[in-house]
Order: structure tokens, then sequence, then C-alpha cells
């Protein structure tokens, strides 16, 4: 490395940031992905989607020439992105202490020590807002929006955000009801998942995946008119044969529901939430169709103050800053982002509670 680069740098750091690999997570990699249109050098992000249209082209008498047609209508939203900023403190005795599973460097320097320690925490970090972000896909595909409160240290809450995307003083366009469980004497399985699916042909929308939670997964593995079909040898309606894809989220198989060909996948991933309890990702008693690419994640710029004590503004998924208290003889390193996952198109699936007991 040469020696007039400081690796303290915002600008070095988001190097070292963008060459950090990041895990595969299912939610956020699947169904919100981000492309360079979706990061913006602004404050707020502009979510636009629109209805889907099957309306016909007429038939035009040939000397009439031609009848106009209307444009497609579309919403525009501006939304502010939640700030997220986990941060880590470099002390003299994080530079005396060996840490998990690491050798004792004979020789080492406290720059050289505090340079690994640099790397090793700017990965943790990101890891973290990759749990939030992964969290907030998820919250936003069941809840059709999201709802959260920002902190102002680790005990006290500050000021709630809501963010949906439909009136909430309605009906939400993406929630499904089933008139009986699954499990029980008149529940429809089948008939469900069909309408679901049918809801978002009709309005012109892909639908490819059923996601659900364990103890729907169970449900369907132990279901005897599902084991009754797949072993139907004149009739295809799919198979089941379960593999991991991503950590935390099994692909069952496959499966058809009235001419809808869905993969299933189900979700066991868990996190500790904001109370240091483990919830999963995904609720174990739910299901949800869907299809791949349905949304993205936005990011809106992080301004902060650097070292020459003036604003800068980063339209950057990840945006590291360095402060030194030289009075305590500590090192802050922070990494901040400004995600909100949000649909391309008006509820763009189907979601259903507490399908099963």
């Amino acid at each position: 490395m040469p020696n007039n680069i400081d690796i303290f740098d915002t600008y070095y750091m988001a190097g070292v940031v963008q060459e950090i690999v990041p895990p595969a997570t299912f939610f956020r990699d699947r169904y919100f992905p981000t492309d360079a249109a979706d990061i913006f050098a602004a404050d707020k992000v502009l979510v636009e989607y629109m209805e889907g249209d099957r309306r016909l082209a007429p038939f035009v008498v040939q000397r009439a020439g031609d009848i106009p047609v209307g444009r497609k209508g579309y919403e525009v939203h501006e939304f502010e992105p939640p700030f997220i900023a986990p941060s880590r403190l470099l002390t003299l005795d994080d530079l005396r202490k060996r840490g998990f599973g690491e050798a004792l460097f004979a020789g080492s320097t406290p720059a050289q020590r505090a340079a690994a320690l640099q790397l090793r925490d700017l990965t943790d970090l990101d890891l973290r807002i990759t749990r939030r972000e992964e969290w907030m896909a998820a919250q936003t595909m069941i809840n059709n929006g999201c709802s959260a409160v920002a902190y102002i240290d680790n005990a006290t809450a500050g000021v709630p955000f809501d963010i949906y995307y439909y009136d909430t003083g309605g009906n939400n366009p993406a929630l499904y009801t089933v008139a009986d469980e699954w499990d029980d004497t008149g529940g429809d399985f089948f008939g469900d998942v069909e309408a679901m699916c049918a809801d978002l042909a009709e309005r012109g929308l892909p639908v490819t995946d059923l996601v659900v939670g364990t103890a729907v997964g169970q449900f369907i593995m132990s279901n005897e008119k599902v084991a009754k079909i797949l072993d139907n040898r004149r009739m295809e309606f799919g198979r089941l044969a379960p593999e991991v894809r991503v950590p935390g989220v099994s692909w069952l198989g496959r499966l058809n529901f009235g001419g809808f060909d869905l993969d299933i996948f189900v979700v066991r991933e868990t996190y500790v939430d904001d109370n240091g309890t483990t919830q999963y990702y995904f609720p174990t008693k739910s299901a949800m169709v869907t299809a791949p690419n349905c949304g993205h994640m936005m990011y809106a710029q992080v301004t902060q103050i650097e070292p020459d004590d003036q604003y800068h503004s980063f339209a950057m998924k990840r945006v590291p800053k360095f402060v030194v208290d030289r009075d305590k003889d500590t090192r802050k390193l922070r990494l901040a982002s400004r995600p909100l996952a949000a649909p391309k198109q008006k509820a763009p699936w189907m979601y259903a509670a507490n399908v099963v007991k």
C-alpha cells in the first residue's frame, strides 16, 4: 500500500466497503434488486408505480384515420428514506487485546492493527445494515409498506416513520384472507393460492413464487392431497424436492395451482429485533404469491461533515465516516445508509396471514 494513502479517508473506506462481498439474502436480492437509477443524489427518492393495463387497441374504419387512446396512468410519491448508522469505537484496549480467531503478529504496530480492525468492523457493520435491509424488504411485502421507530440512542426511541404504498384509510389491495385455515376441514389450499395468483394475473402482473413460513411448509409436505396429485402418473402437477437455495430459505419444489406453476420457498431465517427477541423474517403461518424483481431497493444520499469541516454528500449504498476523539484517544467508525424498499407496480404481491393453525 502506498504510504501517501490515508486508510481512514471517507473515499478510500468507501472503496473498501464496495469490495466487501455481501452475504446472500432472499427478500432483498430476489425481489428488491438495485440498479444505478435507484441511487439518488438527493435527500428524498421518487417512487413511481402504475396500474396494470389490459385494454385492447380499437378497430378503426380506415378512412377515419385513427382513434386517440390515453396513456396509462401512474402514481408518483416522494419519500424520505430512514437513516441507518451503526458505529463502533476503537480504543487503546482494542489495539492491545487479541481478537477472536486472530493470531498474534509479533512486531505489528498500532497503526497496522487499527487498519486490520477497521476492515473487520466495516464488514460487521455492513452485515448489520444488510440484515436491516432484508427486514425492510420482508416487511414491505408483508404489510405493503413499512413501519419502524428511529432511535436516539440504544435505549431511547425517537421519531417513528410509516411508509405505505396504499391509502391506509381503505383496504390493503395486497391482502388476502382465507375463509378457512388450510389444515382445517373446510380449508382450500389449492383454491386460495389460485385465487391469489388470479388477482395478480388479472392486473397484468407476473406470478411465479409461493413464499411460505415454516408451519405452512410442514403442512404442504404432510398434506395428503399434495401427495396424491404428485403420485398421479398420468398428469404432471409438479414435484417436491427440498433443497437450500439461500441460507435460511429452502426451495421446497414446484406445484401447479390451476395453471399457475409456482416455485415454493420456505423461509426459516431469523433475526434479533430491537428488543433482543429472535423473530422470523416471514411469519411461520403465512403465505404470499409474487414474482422476482417486483420491487427495488432505493437509496438516498448521506450528508456528513468531513475533515475539512465542510458538508459533503455521498450518493452511495454505504457511506463510511471516521471520527477521532483526541481527548479520549478513541476513534469511531460509522457506516451509514438510507435505503427504501419500494414496489415497481401497485401491489405486486398478495399476502395471506394465519393460513394454518
